[in-house]
Parts: structure tokens; sequence; C-alpha cells
């Protein structure tokens, strides 16, 4: 099963590979982009296997609240690599998490709202950073998620009356974001910083 959802995520980030650089090969930059693929890969795996499990447990508290732990691998994306790779992460576990979940529907709601998420994350860690920790990053960006996601529902349905669960969705999100947060700083912290140099082709300084 694990081999399945790799080789899926391998054709769902070539596929955005391939896109980004018109399908032309040689600008692909030989192994260093093959690396790249194939570490982005595991993580949509890792990303994709979570929110599986993630989906077996009934939803905290309210419809569809979750706590967003497989986000911990676009988080990481985007400190390791640039914010294309961790909305890459974002869009292939997205959709294969719809269609492995059974819910095709529920790619506008997931993908919007991690496209926001992203999106605030990208602009407080290249812009605030760090000036605002990583945890306070990955809380803004899960509380982002949630209102979003919620906002969307209203509009697509017509009714203003989820609108009543926000404040247990901006709560949630952040106690989501808060472990989020703490787990990608626990790795970071506890990986030596070679490891990451060799995933990323980069010397850190």
């Amino acid at each position: 099963m694990f081999t399945n959802y790799i080789n899926c995520c391998i054709m769902g980030v070539t596929v955005f590979f391939g896109k980004r650089h018109g399908g032309r090969r040689s600008d692909l930059g030989g192994k260093s982009i093959a690396k790249k693929i194939a570490v982005l890969a595991l993580l949509c795996a890792l990303s994709l296997i979570t929110f599986i499990i993630e989906n077996q447990f009934p939803p905290l508290f309210i419809p569809g609240a979750r706590m967003g732990l497989a986000n911990i691998f676009s988080l990481a994306a985007l400190i390791m690599f640039s914010p294309w790779e961790a909305f890459v992460v974002v869009g292939v576990r997205t959709a294969l998490g719809a269609v492995f979940a059974g819910n095709v529907s529920a790619i506008l709601y997931s993908f919007t709202g991690g496209a926001v998420s992203m999106t605030v994350s990208s602009l407080l860690i290249y812009l605030a950073y760090p000036h605002v920790s990583l945890f306070a990053v990955s809380v803004a960006g899960a509380v982002a998620h949630n209102i979003t996601q919620n906002i969307v529902y209203a509009l697509l349905t017509g009714s203003a009356l989820t609108m009543g669960y926000m404040p247990y969705l901006i709560l949630i999100g952040a106690l989501s974001g808060a472990i989020v947060g703490a787990v990608v700083m626990l790795i970071f912290k506890k990986t030596p910083l070679s490891v990451f140099e060799r995933v990323i082709d980069k010397k850190i300084n």
C-alpha cells in the first residue's frame, strides 16, 4: 500500500514539475531535480498517509474538523525548499487524499484552505521570520486554513449558518497549528544539519 502511495505521489510531483519546466527534460537539472522529486514524493506520501489515517477518526467537536497533522510535511517542504515545493506537496496530497478517501468533492475546500494557509505561512517565513517564530507561523497558517474552508463552504452552500462554527474552528486551528509547529521544530532541532544539506543539495549557514 505504501508503495502505491509513493508511486502516485511521484507521478503527481513529476506532473507539477513538468508543467513548471515546460516538459523540457534538459531544464530539470539532472540528478538534482531527480533527488528533489524523490524527496517531495516521500513528503507527499507521508502527508497522504497521515491524512488517510486521521480521516478514519471522527471529527473534532464539529463536522469536518480535523487536526491537520498532514500539514507537518508541507511545512517541512516550505522550510527545506521554497513555497513552490510546499504548494506541490499540498496540491498532490489534496488531490490524492480526496481520491483515496472517496470524497472528490472535498478537493475544492481542502485545496483552497491549503493554498491560503501555505500563502500565509510563506509570507511570514520570508517577510517576518525570525521575528515571528516557526511556531507562530504554523498557528497562523492553520487558523487561516480553517477560516478559508468555512468561508468557501458557506459561499458554495449559500448558508451562513456555518459561520457560527468560526470561533471553534479558530480554536481548533490554533491547537492544530501549535502541534504541527512543535513537531516540525522538534524534527529540525533533533535532526543533524548535514542531513538537510544532503537533501536540498545546499550548504546551510
